[in-house]
């Protein structure tokens, strides 16, 4: 038997002790609760879908430090972040997010990842966990329709032409039977998973900071005909993060029932498999249909009712699946539906309560609703005066380049609504 010294022995602990302890401080799933340090993990978050490119833009570090230590000092301490962004140029007749991460098909501005890599590393001073998305269903970064045109699946002259509902289902549907728009998607992801942050020097699937990953935002069938495909694709893939990555979850990133064709039981079906760790909703009373008046307000009984049914709804499923559940997007523009962030949010901030209210039951009877992520911080950015949409060089907020700046967005001056959170959070 070998002998060692005690140096040696008090060296072998240490490693021992610090590979636990790291081990430890990734969020895992544990029956329908998420589990951190050994303790139930319930959350309320934001997404922050731009964090990544805030350290690219001129004095964006210090802005990103600053909202940081602001959402942090609120209780926030998980934010749902975009990493995959596609292609440049016009795409379905709006702006996309830039700059690209894969701007041609196949090359990458992998500056994007050193962007990513900053915001990782102060969220991990901070003891802050990110959600972070890999591509999207919807055209405002890229996503699906641009690696149909990249495989000639749709020319790019349709790709950037505005399309109408049916023309937008019926051509992103193509990419779940795509298989070379399928492998240029593979390969992004691999590309991500294995990046070496430039501040921390981990490898993302050994980041701790990261809490999982989504497969896009909101992915959906968009018809019935790709049904099968699709759950096909959304198994295929959360399989292969996991064969990669063993350390962090991996969920969908869909709206729920609204968006796998309004059927609980597909949305049931794509999140059985073992390799997806926690089921999403997102809530949009806006897109939905669920008020028509723009000062809310007169709708607004009926569209809490809509709201606490469908969170209920999806909670009897988590329950079933014994999954946790997150209500990871939902919002309301501000009354009157204007974009001036000095004006009231009464209606939104009722939605919010409804919400929190809902995940707050959860938390104290050990449910299954563990987090919320509330669409979305714009920290301390603001609308430009008569400019309705972004425009490249401004400031990224909460609202896509594709909608109306200050729609959704939630500011750092919206002294009521942080109350709201923060009073959940504290209880």
């Amino acid at each position: 038997m070998p002998r060692f010294s005690m140096k040696a022995l008090w060296l072998f602990l240490m490693l021992c002790t610090a590979k636990v302890s790291a081990q430890q401080e990734f969020i895992t799933k544990s029956g329908h609760q998420f589990s951190l340090h050994n303790k139930p993990y319930y959350y309320i978050g934001t997404n922050y879908w731009y964090g990544g490119l805030l350290a690219l833009q001129k004095n964006g570090k210090e802005r990103l430090q600053k909202e940081l230590d602001f959402l942090k000092s609120q209780g926030i301490t998980n934010l749902r972040v975009l990493v995959g962004t596609e292609g440049k140029g016009l795409v379905n007749g709006v702006e996309r997010v830039k700059p690209a991460f894969q701007y041609e098909q196949g090359k990458f501005n992998m500056e994007i990842l050193e962007g990513l890599d900053y915001l990782l590393y102060e969220m991990g001073k901070r003891k802050m966990y990110a959600v972070l998305f890999l591509s999207n269903n919807w055209e405002w970064s890229g996503g699906f329709l641009q690696y149909l045109s990249w495989n000639g699946v749709i020319t790019d002259s349709v790709m950037r032409s505005k399309l109408n509902w049916n023309d937008l289902r019926e051509n992103t549907s193509k990419f779940y039977s795509c298989a070379p728009c399928q492998k240029d998607y593979e390969n992004q992801v691999r590309l991500v998973l294995n990046h070496v942050n430039k501040y921390t020097k981990q490898q993302y699937i050994e980041e701790p900071s990261i809490m999982a990953w989504e497969l896009a935002n909101e992915p959906r069938p968009m018809m019935t005909a790709a049904v099968e495909a699709y759950k096909m694709w959304t198994l295929t893939m959360a399989r292969f993060i996991k064969s990669i990555d063993h350390h962090h979850l991996v969920t969908l990133g869909t709206e729920g029932i609204m968006g796998t064709d309004e059927s609980a039981d597909l949305f049931k079906a794509i999140h059985q498999p073992k390799e997806v760790d926690y089921l999403t909703l997102h809530i949009w009373p806006k897109n939905w249909g669920w008020f028509k008046d723009t000062s809310i307000a007169n709708s607004l009984p009926g569209l809490m009712a809509k709201t606490q049914q469908y969170i209920r709804q999806h909670e009897v499923i988590a329950d079933d699946l014994n999954k946790p559940l997150v209500v990871e997007e939902f919002g309301l523009p501000r009354d009157q539906h204007s974009f001036d962030p000095a004006s009231a949010v009464y209606s939104r901030n009722q939605l919010y309560n409804g919400v929190f209210a809902e995940w707050a039951k959860s938390r104290k009877q050990g449910g299954a609703i563990a987090g919320c992520n509330f669409w979305a911080f714009a920290g301390t950015a603001r609308p430009l005066p008569g400019q309705l949409f972004w425009k490249e060089g401004d400031d990224f907020m909460g609202d896509p380049p594709q909608e109306e700046q200050g729609l959704n967005s939630v500011f750092d001056t919206d002294v009521l609504t942080w109350k709201i959170i923060h009073s959940y959070i504290l209880n």
